[in-house]
């Protein structure tokens, strides 16, 4: 389980203009829609978005803290 305190946290370190809105699916802290807007992803294909927010997580991934993780990545102009 992950706190949404700390899940923002660890995208906004990645990414410092990050505007980060979190659902968690399932009530269980270890399942989260993550919506990130940031001009970091300008010019970015969509696949570069999820990475550099995925590599952020990567931790929490790897040791299943974050068991599943959907991902609506959008520019400011974007959003």
């Amino acid at each position: 389980m992950i706190k949404p305190d700390a899940l923002t946290a660890k995208i906004r370190a990645a990414l410092p203009d990050a505007e980060v809105t979190l659902e968690d699916l399932t009530g269980t802290e270890d399942h989260w829609k993550a919506r990130v807007v940031s001009a970091a992803f300008v010019g970015q294909s969509l696949m570069q978005r999820h990475r550099l927010v995925m590599g952020a997580l990567a931790a929490e991934l790897k040791d299943r803290t974050i068991h599943a993780l959907t991902l609506d990545v959008k520019t400011p102009d974007e959003s």
